[in-house]
């Protein structure tokens, strides 16, 4: 009696993993290329760990690389589905007759940051001072600075400052020894600097809002190939709406960023704090013609003030560089 009820067991689990598996052969996966501790990583690990990829109809898989780079040779070569990037590569590389297309993910941008106890109340106060900018001399938060120094302030930041070009994180660590009177670094390393007690000047929406972009800009977003897309419009249309309910649970319950705490490497309660709200204010709110043409005249502005050492050979955003099936 007891080995017949065994085997009604094990005939009955072997069922459910027959009908699991069957289920997941249906869905369609897409495979996103992820820095492990990069900020994307946070909404891809709440799309699994509520299995809103399951409810939407696909599988999501993610493929951990090095750096961004490592992630763009991988998207290129087709060893993934998506990752997540700026739409000015996107824009450059469909110049050079890529197929590559774009979708939001965060406007949340960098900001310029100086100690709390600082002189420093506006971007006219930079003269003479030592700025850290991450990135390099093209790196597109300095070229906005530039931009705006001159047209409002008629300040020549490359001669007028003396501008330090960093990695990030050593930008940060020579701020909090007070080796730079002000810092311009992306938005997770601003948020630390806040946390530790510094404050901001300006923040890069800031500086477009300045210089004239009203509507909000996103940053960040996935990328993907063209001919992927038409081939998967399923799966893309599953992970959008994936992504967007993912978006919602983060924007609304503090319990998830407890959750997250492990991926964010918060050093305290403030850092913890200042990131969770720097990613809740970049989520996307629309995605509008309105937004298209805001990011049309930032890339022509890019242009002219990055030339083509930044954009190539494309003096106007290419056709094609945002992906028409998403707008919200």
């Amino acid at each position: 009696m007891r080995l017949m009820s065994l085997v009604r067991l094990f005939l009955l689990l072997a069922l459910i993993c027959v009908a699991s598996v069957t289920r997941a052969a249906d869905r369609p996966t897409v495979t996103i290329g992820v820095l492990k501790f990069g900020t994307v990583s946070w909404e891809l690990d709440v799309i699994r760990h509520h299995r809103l990829d399951e409810a939407a109809g696909f599988e999501l898989k993610l493929m951990e690389l090095a750096s961004g780079q490592a992630a763009q040779i991988a998207l290129q070569g087709g060893a993934v589905d998506m990752i997540a990037s700026d739409w000015l590569w996107v824009a450059r590389q469909r110049a050079a007759g890529a197929d590559l297309t774009f979708i939001p993910h965060s406007a949340a941008v960098g900001a310029l940051m100086v100690p709390a106890a600082s002189p420093i109340t506006s971007v006219a106060d930079l003269k003479g001072r030592r700025i850290g900018v991450a990135g390099t001399p093209i790196d597109k938060s300095w070229l906005l600075l530039k931009a705006l120094a001159r047209d409002r302030y008629a300040l020549d930041l490359d001669a007028a400052a003396t501008p330090v070009f960093a990695a990030p994180p050593l930008l940060n660590q020579k701020a909090t020894t007070g080796e730079l009177d002000a810092v311009l670094n992306f938005w997770p390393y601003a948020a630390r600097l806040q946390a530790a007690g510094m404050r901001t000047v300006i923040g890069v929406d800031g500086m477009m809002r300045d210089l004239g972009l009203s509507a909000q800009v996103p940053a960040v977003g996935f990328v993907f190939h063209e001919g992927w897309a038409k081939a998967n419009p399923a799966a893309l249309d599953a992970f959008v709406a994936a992504s967007r309910k993912a978006k919602a649970i983060m924007a609304q319950s503090d319990a998830e960023w407890n959750r997250l705490r492990p991926l964010m490497k918060a050093e305290d309660e403030a850092t913890w704090a200042a990131l969770r709200d720097q990613f809740r204010a970049g989520i996307p709110q629309h995605w509008t013609e309105e937004e298209r043409e805001a990011a049309a005249r930032l890339y022509g502005l890019m242009a002219k003030l990055g030339g083509r050492e930044l954009v190539g050979n494309a003096m106007a955003l290419p056709d094609g560089t945002f992906w028409p099936g998403v707008r919200f």
